[in-house]
């Protein structure tokens, strides 16, 4: 039995992980609830859809589908993609608005390119960081996915995912393979001095590279909202942090440098 407390993604592949018992928590716990929720506002708050359009909207890792509720709630249309046949089966009893499959985004997103307007995801692009078994190789997974999820977006569609990286190296990796595939953006993070709200996102343009919305904090008088932008092209990596760099995030000494 895995020890209290430990990350979720350490303890088993998703689809076990998530099962029925916690599937129920996430549609019957009021804090749950209100996290995913808030979670989700952030999110289409930082895609910057228009507000008076509704946009086709792809939710990866989509769950019980209470992002897809808000997403419904705000005049969009939705269709969710989620490896646990018990958190799918909560959305389908709760009757949710957006449309459901059972799939594995580590294995691509089985949509037709320029599919989607826009995408979000929620506390799930960290578990493509994990081997569950001798065949899962992360780097390669997570390039599968963001290789897809460019594809499946239509030109200059956006994609935001909010998730939880173990360290700096953990989100390198994530960022590294979001360029290869053909991303710009960065990753904005909100609280970034606090241990409970800090929260992070990553932000993803599939056409030229545009503003990166600030993150949101506290004090902004002291310390400047951490950003960590990067471009993509022709083969070269180009990182910078602004502001705040990720080691300090991290609690390190170590600079996170430019790659060039």
């Amino acid at each position: 039995m895995a020890s209290r407390g430990r990350r979720p993604e350490l303890q088993g592949p998703p689809e076990l992980y998530y099962d029925k018992n916690e599937a129920r928590k996430y549609v019957r716990n009021s804090r749950m609830i209100d996290v995913q929720i808030k979670m989700t506002g952030r999110a289409l708050e930082l895609l910057c859809v228009p507000e008076d359009k509704p946009c086709y909207v792809l939710d990866i890792g989509c769950g019980t589908g209470l992002s897809g509720d808000y997403l419904s709630d705000e005049g969009h249309y939705w269709v969710g993609i989620d490896i646990s046949p018990a958190m799918l089966d909560e959305a389908l009893d709760r009757e949710t608005q957006g449309d459901v499959i059972l799939g594995d985004m580590g294995q691509g997103i089985p949509f037709k390119p320029g599919t989607f307007d826009a995408c979000i995801s929620i506390s799930a692009v960290q578990w493509l960081c994990n081997a569950n078994k001798k065949s899962d190789i992360p780097a390669r997974r997570l390039y599968c996915f963001f290789s897809s999820l460019y594809s499946v977006l239509v030109r200059g569609g956006r994609a935001v995912l909010q998730l939880y990286p173990e360290n700096s190296e953990q989100l390198e990796l994530i960022t590294t393979q979001a360029t290869r595939a053909g991303f710009t953006g960065g990753v904005v993070v909100d609280y970034p001095n606090s241990a409970k709200a800090k929260k992070f996102y990553l932000c993803l343009f599939s056409g030229p590279s545009a503003s990166l919305p600030e993150g949101l904090s506290e004090d902004t008088e002291e310390e400047k909202p951490a950003e960590s932008t990067f471009t993509a092209g022709s083969g070269v990596y180009r990182r910078h942090v602004l502001a705040v760099n990720l080691g300090k995030l991290w609690g390190l000494s170590s600079q996170f440098s430019s790659l060039i």
